[in-house]
Order: C-alpha cells, then sequence, then structure tokens
C-alpha cells in the first residue's frame, strides 16, 4: 500500500503551480538539481515494502539517511541555497525492518521555521542559535533517546520521531551553550557523544560533549585563527583529533554573494590537533602537514603514544564554496607521533571514494575494517583522479577495506546504478567486528526508483542478502545511520 502524504499542504510555488514536476523550473547552471541528485518532489509513506532475497530476521531497526532536498524553486524564500549542494534544507528517507520483513518508507522535510510555512503548517518551534534557523541537512543520529538530524556551522540539531516527524529544535535540554556540528562521535563504552562545533562569528571552535543522559556535560574553546570550516574530527581513547585546514570563512566570498562562503586559503597553515580527552583544559598539541582538506574521517585509535587516523584526503587547494580541487582524493593514514612531532601519512588506497565508515562500535578504538563509496562518473566504469563533487558524482560500488590483510572488495551494482553512503550494522549487539551487514540505498536503474540493498559483510562481492524495493527514487545525499531497537 503505497500513501502519498499530506495532500493538501504539498510544497507549490507562489503561484500554486507544483513546482518540481518535471524538473522545469530547476535552474540549468546547477548540476545537483538534476539526474542522481534531482529532488524527491513529494513525502511518501509505503508499507509492507516488496523485497528480494530476505531480511534478516536478527536486524530490527531503522535505517535513516539524510540529504539537501529543495523545496520548491520558484519560492523566493529558498533561492538562497541555489547551486550549491550543502545548501539545501534536509529530508530524512528512512526504512523500517523488523521480524525479518520491511515494514515500511518514509520520507520527510526537516521542518524548520521557514519550511514549516511554506508548507502551511505551524513550526514546532524551539530554540535558535544566532538567528540561524536551518533545516539540518547532513547526518542523522541516535543520542539518549533522541533521534537528530544535524548540520554544521552554526544551526542547531532538529528532534524527529521514530516515524520522522519533526519535534523541533534540540539545544540539550539547554545545556548546549552555542551551535552544534554535523559530525559527531559516539563512543560506545562511556556512553558519550563528541562533536566540535564551528561558527564564523567565533574566534575557536568548540569541543561538546554530550553525557549518556542526553546533556551537555562539558565544552572546551579552542582558539583558532581566520575561521576555519572543520567538517569532522576523529575520537581515539586518549584524544580528540582535530583537522585544522586551509578552508576558511572569507568576507570576500560574502561580498561575491557566495552562497557557501568558505575557501581556500593558502595563507592558513594546515595542521592536525591532539586535546587530550580527560584534561582538554591541558590545551591542544599541534603539528603542522601539507596543504589539503578533509571532508570525513574513517576512525582513529591510540597506537602506544602515538595516534593513527584513517581518512579521505585531497591533496592540495580544495574550495568548497565550488566543492572542487585539483589534487588527487585518497585513503590515506595519518601516524600521529607527538613526542617526535612528526605526522607520517601512508596511502591505503588511492581509489577515488568518499562517505567512509566504520562499525560505529570501534569508533575510537583500533578498527580492522572500513566501508566507503566511489566517487566517479555515474554510469561509467572508470573514474576520474580528483573525485570533486563538482565534475563526478557517486558511482556504482561500494568497497570494502581490510585495514589488517592491506586488501580491497569491490561491490559493482551495475551500468547506471548510484550507491551512496555504506553504513555498518551488527549482526548482534555483541557480534564480531565484521559480523553484520553493510546497508546504502543504491539507485535501480531498471525500476527508476532506489533499493534498500543489504550486503553481507563478510561475503561482501556476493549478490545481496537483500534488496529492499522502495516506491521513490532517493536523491543521493549525505550520511545515515542504522538505528537498532536494542
Amino acid at each position: 500500500m503505497l500513501i502519498h502524504d499530506r495532500s493538501g499542504a504539498q510544497p507549490r510555488g507562489a503561484d500554486g503551480a507544483w513546482p518540481l514536476e518535471g524538473n522545469e523550473h530547476m535552474p540549468d547552471q546547477s548540476r545537483f538539481l538534476q539526474g542522481p541528485f534531482a529532488p524527491a518532489e513529494d513525502e511518501v509513506t509505503a508499507f509492507d515494502l516488496p523485497v528480494t532475497g530476505s531480511v534478516p530476521p536478527e536486524l530490527s531497526g531503522r535505517y535513516l539517511r539524510n540529504g539537501p532536498n529543495p523545496l520548491g524553486l520558484d519560492d523566493p524564500g529558498y533561492r538562497f541555497w541555489e547551486g550549491h549542494w550543502f545548501l539545501g534544507p534536509g529530508m530524512v528517507h528512512g526504512v523500517r525492518l523488523r521480524d525479518g520483513k520491511a515494514e515500511w518508507y518514509r520520507n520527510r522535510w526537516v521542518r524548520s521555521r521557514l519550511l514549516a510555512e511554506a508548507l502551511g503548517e505551524k513550526w514546532p518551534a524551539g530554540p535558535v542559535h544566532a538567528d540561524m534557523d536551518f533545516a539540518a541537512n547532513t547526518h542523522i543520529i541516535a543520542h539518549a533517546g533522541r533521534i537528530l538530524a544535524t548540520v554544521e556551522a552554526g544551526p542547531l540539531p532538529y528532534e524527529l520521531s521514530g516515524e520522522l516527524e519533526t519535534r523541533g529544535p534540540c539545544d540539550f535540554a539547554g545545556t548546549l551553550p552555542g551551535g552544534f556540528a554535523a559530525h559527531t562521535k559516539p563512543d560506545r563504552r562511556t556512553g558519550e557523544l563528541h562533536a566540535i562545533a564551528y561558527f564564523w562569528a567565533w574566534d575557536h571552535v568548540q569541543y561538546v560533549v554530550i553525557g549518556a543522559e542526553g546533556q551537555v556535560s562539558h565544552t572546551t574553546d579552542i582558539p583558532v585563527p581566520d575561521g576555519p570550516m572543520m567538517h569532522d574530527f576523529a575520537l581515539t581513547a586518549s584524544y580528540v583529533v582535530l583537522l585544522d585546514l586551509p578552508v576558511t570563512f572569507s568576507m570576500d566570498a560574502v561580498s561575491a554573494g557566495l552562497k557557501l562562503p568558505y575557501t581556500w586559503n593558502p595563507a592558513h597553515q594546515a595542521r592536525v590537533g591532539l586535546l587530550p580527552r580527560d584534561n582538554p583544559s591541558a590545551g591542544v598539541r599541534w603539528l603542522e602537514v601539507d596543504p589539503c582538506w578533509v571532508f570525513h574521517t574513517l576512525n582513529a585509535h591510540d597506537d602506544g603514544g602515538r595516534v593513527v587516523v584513517d581518512l579521505v584526503r585531497y591533496e592540495g587547494a580544495y574550495d568548497v564554496s565550488a566543492l572542487a580541487g585539483h589534487g588527487p582524493l585518497t585513503l590515506d593514514r595519518w601516524t600521529i607521533d607527538p613526542a617526535a612531532g612528526t605526522v607520517t601519512q601512508q596511502r591505503i588506497d588511492d581509489r577515488p571514494q568518499e562517505f567512509p565508515r566504520v562499525d560505529d562500535r570501534a569508533i575510537s578504538r583500533p578498527h580492522r575494517y572500513g566501508y566507503s563509496a566511489v566517487i566517479g562518473a555515474v554510469g561509467r566504469a572508470t573514474v576520474s583522479p580528483s573525485g570533486d563533487f563538482s565534475d563526478d558524482a557517486f558511482a556504482n560500488a561500494l568497497l570494502k577495506h581490510d585495514l589488517a590483510a592491506g586488501t580491497v572488495q569491490a561491490h559493482q551494482f551495475g551500468i547506471d546504478a548510484t550507491a551512496g553512503e555504506a553504513v555498518f550494522a551488527p549482526a548482534a549487539p555483541d557480534a564480531a567486528e565484521d559480523d553484520g551487514y553493510v546497508m546504502a540505498f543504491v539507485h535501480n536503474p531498471d525500476r527508476g526508483a532506489a533499493d534498500l540493498v543489504l550486503l553481507a559483510a563478510q561475503d561482501f562481492t556476493a549478490e545481496p542478502v537483500a534488496r529492499v524495493h522502495l516506491p521513490a527514487r532517493i536523491p543521493l545525499g549525505f550520511h545515515g545511520s542504522w538505528i537498532a531497537d536494542r
């Protein structure tokens, strides 16, 4: 059974027309409004989803994924995001698995004030940081009983219900002193959630720890020059690993009308920082690195007195305002030796890839396996070396890295398929690191719609364990989580 929700309050332009039908109103200049990026037009609910294969009965929970999804391009209130993938209001897509069945699929816009008003709805209301209310579009996580849509650079996260209805912005019961972050790191052993928040008007970034009960337990302000973007960071048992790289806030970019005014700043020294978790007031130990850009880390861990960080690295200059760089995009390992004052860089895989993920239970601890999505020209067997978002998109393959054996496996989905971020779901809470399933939304060109694909992690190249056939196309987006019932 398929239901199109909110038939009386669908996104319409000022003239009452359906602004996204046929994509006829989409500006030609933005490739992020076309093809696999083209926004979903409706909110959809479907029950009793058809499945090819079998949903593992041990999987009980929700797979949720966030991403930008413009509401209506003829609405002047939404033209601020035009042309930049990162600025569209968030839409969360979710699939509910239980008892070997795919019970439902839902997609819902995150209701910021502006978006709720455009839908003719009452805004749920709540706190706002620095007048920056935004329909959080980057990640969707769970912590302390809350499901949170997150975004960076100042706005607060939004809390959603288990059915993806917006409950309102969240400041963790009034304990968060400022803005929040897109990427967080859960520590399963302590129950804490860690984040690095930044905001253009600050002369610092802020390390935030949220306790297992869901309130901020402490914050630490870390002085930094130039207003750098810190999209992600890494965590070990001993350290918070900060990436202070030469993409910084630019008033010249603001004056030039750039929608996301973070540009390459060659005068800003690239460096990596180690902040002691047990004594953050001691300050950061900074070590210089070659100029580069990093959107995402895979994981980090302590190794004796050293720190090992695996990450996806864009070599040389990278301009976030244009999502473009020139150097190769690779999966690398940085070994930081604070005693020697050195950072050693090692290439793990030179295949262009992004959105690296690890079993969340291994975050901050030694890990063996990692998963990532190939970046390349959609529908082609080859990929370009740079992996720029502006030139390429996610391709038709996911990668599994065995970092102990030094091997890589690729699961290919066929020409014209596109696979987003891969998320690991353990077969049981105490299962081994690789005992579980890798899941991702994959565009199925034969149906013109998406499948939720489940791969057996220990038989990665085999046919999927299950393909949950969804009733709609899902545009390429950002990050997601497997949120288990227990």
